[in-house]
């Protein structure tokens, strides 16, 4: 596996230099999760307008209850589990002297129970495993079903909880530690992720212009940003994210 990567890094990469990755659906979908933007993907089923945006929810709360509910119950299915890529990870944050951001745009916990740390991970979109009160503003985690008759449980309101997931519209979480980041880093690893939705699809602009980051895209087919990447490996992600990785530790 090793030889499917000759030429990983620029000559100038030190092994302190940081590394920041962003994650997409396709490192998920071999786990038998939905992607959004395939051609069987999720939006192709149902309008995100209506299930993925602030006005969805205050038209018909019930309908995007029951979206993330089917959702949630899926996650909890004993067949899906982290996979190769995701566990390579795991071993790239443990083994790289500099240091490791894993920034998500995925609301599972494929990345957690891998075993990476939650120190150095960012859901930037929020978390399918989390709700959070429109009233109180607590964030709260949760396995079950959510209905809008559910009550806060810290104070006591009723119809306030919703998915704590960020909707088109809303700004993704996190984003100043996610940008302080990518100013700073060597490297920078798109993963699984179409490069169509910003603000992540603008972040190996930040990593090559702020930080003349080399940065490399993994990915089954080349995606909307693709010419910006210094590398490309297009392949499935539990393929070649283990075997980059391998590569990368090796050079150590």
């Amino acid at each position: 596996m090793t030889n499917a990567f000759p030429e990983i890094m620029r000559p100038d990469l030190d092994p302190e230099d940081p590394i920041v990755i962003l994650t997409g659906a396709g490192i998920s979908k071999e786990s038998g999760l939905d992607t959004f933007r395939d051609a069987d993907g999720l939006w192709k089923r149902v309008r995100l307008e209506d299930v993925a945006t602030p006005e969805g929810f205050a038209r018909d709360p019930d309908r995007v209850h029951d979206f993330y509910n089917a959702r949630r119950r899926t996650l909890l299915e004993t067949d899906v589990v982290p996979n190769a890529a995701h566990e390579a990870l795991v071993r790239l944050e443990r083994g790289w002297p500099g240091g490791l951001l894993l920034v998500t745009q995925n609301i599972d916990d494929l990345h957690e129970r891998a075993g990476s740390s939650p120190e150095g991970l960012i859901h930037m979109h929020g978390e399918l495993f989390k709700v959070r009160c429109g009233h109180c503003g607590v964030i709260l985690e949760w396995r079950a079903d959510l209905s809008r008759r559910d009550p806060c449980p810290v104070c006591g309101r009723p119809a306030g909880l919703r998915p704590h997931v960020v909707w088109f519209g809303e700004i993704p979480l996190e984003m100043e530690r996610i940008e302080r980041a990518l100013i700073r880093c060597g490297l920078f690893l798109s993963i699984g992720t179409s490069g169509t939705i910003y603000p992540a699809a603008g972040f190996v602009q930040i990593a090559k212009l702020e930080a003349d980051a080399h940065t490399v895209e993994l990915n089954l087919e080349p995606g909307e940003g693709s010419t910006l990447f210094d590398q490309h490996v297009h392949d499935v992600a539990s393929r070649a994210v283990p075997a980059f990785v391998d590569r990368l530790l090796a050079g150590l």
